[in-house]
């Protein structure tokens, strides 16, 4: 049997971090992983999440399977975070997934198992991985304008010419907050335009929110995602906990389903729940038992609260000094748009050639796309950075 498989493409990202590994310049950055990192170059365990942790370890007392929704705490915990007062209780459904990632494969199984013909339309560029789950899953990617190089900002016009082709029944695609790649994002009208084509041409939409409190604010990243989900009929939303509580290890996520016709959300919530079982069955609790602690605790959520906030500010920071050193070191201001981005990434413009001079030369890794990790900075290596971008010649 083994013999008839084909050896698969190597992940990019992967592949960069074994590279990173075996460099053996103390002087090396790594802009190309996707996780944070604070000053010390350290994706610390958020106070919070410890604190959870230390009571679970006193209160639990058995390991045998949560339902295959998951945890009720933490399922309702998130969609009061991600949702609010957005839409009512009974307008959706939800199941706990094994991180973002999982919850983004089930939302476009659900997607597959409910119309086979649905075309899914997605950014350009986006997560690489979105493509890739959908390639495997074989379902027909469509993609529509994004992002604008020479601007750096988004090309709403080029965007929205080509989501004019959505037909009834298709998927677009979006990012609530903290666009990945590039950092980008739709402002409020932009977002209400997108919604008023969807509806026009009976699309659904699919928002996967990765970075809710990395960009602007917990409730200001979460404004489109509840402006969609409360002005579109049916809306799919896949959300990951690993950035905002630092549980990456943990994988958990949460797909949610709204529907405005409040007799579809039974058969919704059963349908995802059948989803979970032929996946994986019951999904891993842990992760989702801390954020339902911590969500679910007064002062938890607000320690919480306090050091993402922290990290949002480091983040803006960074990206300010990164733009006012790239301005004095090349007298232009054409680096503007790293201090406008939000989230964890922005593409530099690079081509290709230079990133791979960036990192042959000054060890420095990024992805080959130009996407660098904001995160992966602090202050003492933003000039670094800035000098071996204008020595480049980016």
């Amino acid at each position: 049997m083994f013999e008839h498989l084909k050896e698969q493409p190597k992940d990019k990202i992967l592949a960069l971090m074994q590279a990173y590994k075996d460099d053996p310049r103390d002087t090396k950055i790594d802009l190309g992983v996707g996780v944070y990192k604070n000053p010390q170059g350290v994706t610390p365990i958020m106070r919070a999440v410890k604190e959870a942790e230390r009571r679970w370890w006193d209160e639990e007392t058995t390991k045998a399977y949560t339902g295959l929704a998951g945890d009720p705490a933490f399922t309702d915990a998130m969609i009061n975070l991600v949702l609010g007062n957005s839409v009512a209780r009974d307008q959706f459904s939800a199941v706990a997934t094994p991180g973002g990632t999982g919850a983004v494969r089930q939302a476009f199984e659900l997607v597959r198992m409910a119309n086979p013909e649905a075309r899914v339309f997605v950014s350009d560029p986006t997560w690489p991985n979105h493509l890739s789950i959908l390639k495997y899953l074989g379902m027909e990617t469509i993609m529509y304008r994004y992002f604008d190089n020479a601007s750096g900002g988004v090309n709403f016009g080029g965007m929205m010419e080509d989501l004019g082709q959505v037909r009834k029944g298709d998927v677009v695609l979006l990012h609530g907050c903290c666009h990945n790649p590039t950092g980008a994002n739709l402002n409020m009208v932009e977002f209400k335009a997108v919604i008023d084509l969807m509806n026009e041409k009976g699309a659904i939409p699919m928002i996967d929110i990765a970075y809710q409190g990395f960009g602007d604010g917990l409730d200001e990243d979460a404004a489109a995602t509840r402006a969609v989900a409360a002005g579109c009929p049916e809306t799919l939303i896949a959300a990951s906990c690993s950035k905002n509580f630092g549980i990456y290890r943990e994988r958990t996520g949460l797909l949610m389903a709204v529907a405005q016709d409040k007799s579809m959300q039974a058969i919704a919530q059963g349908n995802l729940a059948y989803l979970n079982r032929q996946n994986y069955s019951f999904p891993p609790d842990h992760g989702a038992r801390l954020v339902g602690i911590v969500l679910n605790d007064d002062d938890l959520r607000a320690d919480w609260k306090a050091e993402l906030e922290e990290v949002r500010k480091g983040m803006l920071s960074l990206r300010t000094q990164l733009a006012d050193e790239l301005q004095k070191l090349s007298g232009s201001d054409r680096f503007g748009f790293l201090a406008q981005h939000r989230g964890m990434f922005s593409r530099l413009g690079a081509s290709p050639d230079q990133v791979e001079k960036l990192r042959a030369d000054h060890g420095i890794y990024m992805v080959g796309d130009s996407r660098l990790n904001i995160a992966g900075l602090n202050k003492d290596t933003v000039p670094v950075l800035a000098k071996a971008v204008v020595e480049v010649g980016i």
